[in-house]
C-alpha cells in the first residue's frame, strides 16, 4: 500500500506541473490581436490532449503496479489449513470400523490419520502423556464375551474352523456355552521425532495363553497374558523400516501397507479366529518399505519360516511314511514343539499396496518359501540325502466403496506350501517315501461387504472358504497310502471348509474422554467337508456348525496423535 500511494503521489505532481506549463500567462508587454489569440488557443488545445494522453499513460502503469502488489501481498499471506474431512474409524487397537478418509491435501504417511473425536482426546485425554516431541499413550479394551456353539467341538473361545464334530459323534450331540474376558486386549503406543524421523512402538497383549492351571472354571479365572504384538517402526521420508513382531505381511491391508491394526482387514467379526480363508498370522520379522507417493507403497518383508504338516487350530495333518515318521516335531512342526524345527531361510514376502482415493484399496502380495529335509532312515535308495524344494504363493486383495459408508471386500490366496497362513488349516507340505518333500496346494477367500448406519451401527456379511488339494505317494512297502487326502485318509484330512457370517457392532456410548460402550453379536455357520468318509459311517459325508457370540467391550479413551 505504501507503494501505492507514492505512485498516485508522483501522478499528481506531474499532472500539477504539465498544467501549469500550459496555463502560464504571457508577459503583457505586447498587446495580442485576434489571430494571435486564435494561435494560442489551437496551441493549447494541442498541449492539453498531449497531457492528457501523457495522464492515461501514467494511469494504467499505476493500475499494473497496484495488481502486481496485491499478487505479492496474497502469495506471502499464511495458507488456509485444509478442511479435516469426517473420520469413520476407531482407534487402532480396537476391531476396526471402515478407514477413516483423508484430509483434502495430505502428506505421504502409513499412519491412520486421527479421526475428530481422536483429535480431541489429544488434547484432553487423561491417558496421553507427552515429553518432548514423544507421545506415550495406553491402548486396549475390556470384554465380555458370550459364546454359544451347537456342537461340542472341545475348543476354547474361538472357532476351530477344521474340527467341527461330525454328526456321528458323540460331541455332535451336545452344545456348548461359556462367558469369557480372554478377548480383552491392553498395551500401549509411543510417537516421537527424531532427527527428520518419525518412530512408532506398538505393544499388545491379549489373554488367550496356554494353562498349566486346570482350574480354570472351578475356583480361579487366571487366564494367561499372550504377546500379540511388540514393533518398532521407523520413517524417514520414503523409506520405512519395521521389526518385531507385527501382523504379517500377507495379511490384507485396509490401507497401504500399514502395521497398525487399524490398517489392517482381518473382519469385523467377534470370533477370535477371525475367519475361514483369511490369510494372516502374527510372527516376528523385519520388513522394509518404500513410498514412492501417497497413493502407492511397495514393500519386502523377512518373516520367521515355519515347515507346517498340521494340526494347529484343529487343522488336517498329513500321514508320513512310516519309516520317517519321527519327522514330526524334530524337523517339521506338527505342533508338539515351539521353534525347535529347523528351516533354511526366513520367508520371504513382497507386497505393492495401491490407494488411488481413500473409496479405493487395492493390493498384490506374493510369498516364496523353502522346505529342506534330511532323510534319517537307513536302507532306503535316498538314505543320508537331503530333499530341497520351494514352495510360493501370491494374493489379490481389495476394498472399494462403491457407495457412501458401504464398502465391497475381496481377499484371494493361493499357494504351494503356504497353507499355515491360513490359521494353519492346510498343511505346507507332504513327504514322500523316498524322503523328498512336495509342497501341497491350498488357498483360500474372504468376500462380502462393510457398512456404516447412522455414524453408529456397523453392519457387515462375509464368505469365507479354504480349499487344500490332494498329493498322495505310497509308503516304501509299496502298498500303504501316505501324503493327504488318499483313499482311506482319517476324515480330519479337511478337502474344504467353508464359513457364512454375518453380525453388528452399534456404539451405544462414547467419549474422547472417557472411552466407548460397543455392543457386539455375530451369528457364524461354519461347514468342513473331509477327502474320504468310510462308506460305513453314518452321518454323511460333512458336518455343519452354528455359532452365536455376544460381546460387550469398554474401549480406554484416547487417540493416535497427529503425525508430524
Amino acid at each position: 500500500m505504501t507503494k501505492s500511494r507514492t505512485a498516485a503521489f508522483a501522478l499528481a505532481l506531474m499532472t500539477v506541473a504539465f498544467l501549469g506549463t500550459g496555463f502560464a500567462a504571457d508577459p503583457a508587454d505586447k498587446p495580442k490581436t485576434a489571430t494571435d489569440a486564435a494561435a494560442e488557443l489551437a496551441a493549447l488545445k494541442v498541449q492539453l490532449a498531449a497531457q492528457q494522453k501523457q495522464i492515461e499513460q501514467l494511469q494504467t502503469a499505476l493500475q499494473s503496479q497496484m495488481k502486481m502488489l496485491d499478487q505479492m501481498a496474497a502469495n506471502t499471506a499464511p495458507a488456509a489449513a485444509p478442511p479435516r474431512s469426517a473420520g469413520l474409524g476407531e482407534i487402532a487397537s480396537t476391531t476396526p470400523m471402515l478407514p477413516p478418509a483423508p484430509p483434502a491435501v495430505a502428506a505421504p504417511r502409513i499412519f491412520t490419520p486421527p479421526a475428530p473425536q481422536a483429535a480431541a482426546a489429544e488434547a484432553s485425554s487423561p491417558l496421553q502423556i507427552k515429553i518432548g516431541d514423544t507421545t506415550i499413550m495406553p491402548v486396549g479394551f475390556m470384554d465380555l464375551t458370550a459364546d454359544w456353539k451347537d456342537k461340542n467341538a472341545g475348543g476354547s473361545l474361538g472357532s476351530s474352523f477344521g474340527s467341527v464334530p461330525y454328526n456321528n459323534a458323540a460331541t455332535s450331540k451336545l452344545s456348548e456355552f461359556r462367558f469369557s474376558p480372554q478377548n480383552s486386549r491392553i498395551g500401549f503406543r509411543i510417537d516421537g521425532n527424531w532427527k527428520g524421523a518419525h518412530f512408532l512402538a506398538y505393544n499388545e497383549f491379549d489373554f488367550l495363553g496356554q494353562s498349566g492351571a486346570t482350574n480354570l472354571s472351578v475356583t480361579n479365572g487366571a487366564f494367561v497374558p499372550r504377546l500379540r504384538l511388540f514393533w518398532v517402526d521407523v520413517r524417514k521420508g520414503q523409506w520405512e523400516m519395521l521389526a518385531g513382531q507385527s501382523w504379517s505381511m500377507l495379511t490384507p491391508n485396509r490401507k497401504g501397507i500399514s502395521a497398525l491394526p487399524g490398517d489392517l482387514f482381518y473382519s469385523q467379526v467377534v470370533d477370535v479366529n477371525y475367519m475361514a480363508g483369511l490369510t494372516w498370522t502374527r510372527q516376528p520379522g523385519v520388513r522394509f518399505l518404500y513410498h514412492p507417493s501417497d497413493k502407492v507403497t511397495v514393500g519386502l518383508s523377512l518373516e520367521n519360516p515355519d515347515a507346517y504338516i498340521g494340526g494347529s487350530g484343529g487343522g488336517s495333518s498329513i500321514t508320513l511314511p512310516s519309516a520317517l515318521s519321527g519327522l514330526a516335531g524334530t524337523q517339521l512342526d506338527s505342533t508338539a514343539n515351539v521353534q525347535t524345527t529347523p528351516n533354511l531361510h526366513p520367508d520371504i514376502i513382497a507386497k505393492i499396496a495401491f490407494d488411488s482415493s481413500s473409496h479405493v484399496h487395492f493390493e498384490i502380495a506374493g510369498i516364496e518359501r523353502t522346505f529342506k529335509l534330511w532323510n534319517t532312515t537307513t536302507g532306503q535308495p535316498a538314505s543320508g540325502q537331503y530333499s530341497t524344494k520351494a514352495g510360493a504363493g501370491g494374493s489379490f486383495n481389495g476394498n472399494f466403496e462403491i457407495l457412501p459408508n458401504f464398502r465391497l471386500i475381496t481377499n484371494n490366496y493361493w499357494s504351494d506350501g503356504g497353507g499355515r497362513y491360513m490359521f494353519g488349516q492346510a498343511p505346507d507340505l507332504v513327504v514322500r517315501s523316498d524322503g523328498s518333500v512336495s509342497p501341497l496346494h491350498s488357498g483360500g477367500t474372504v468376500d462380502g461387504f462393510e457398512a456404516i448406519v447412522n455414524k453408529n451401527t456397523l453392519l457387515y456379511a462375509y464368505y469365507g472358504a479354504i480349499y487344500i488339494g490332494r498329493d498322495v505317494a505310497i509308503d516304501a512297502n509299496g502298498t500303504s497310502l501316505v501324503g493327504y487326502g488318499y483313499r482311506g485318509a482319517a476324515n480330519s484330512q479337511n478337502r474344504s471348509i467353508q464359513e457364512i457370517t454375518f453380525g453388528l457392532n452399534q456404539t451405544i456410548w462414547k467419549d474422547a474422554k472417557y472411552g466407548a460402550l460397543n455392543f457386539m453379536a455375530q451369528y457364524e455357520y461354519l461347514m468342513r467337508a473331509p477327502w474320504y468318509w468310510a462308506a460305513a459311517v453314518a452321518g454323511g459325508k460333512g458336518t455343519h456348525d452354528n455359532t452365536i457370540y455376544l460381546n460387550l467391550r469398554y474401549t480406554l479413551p484416547g487417540g493416535a496423535p497427529s503425525m508430524k
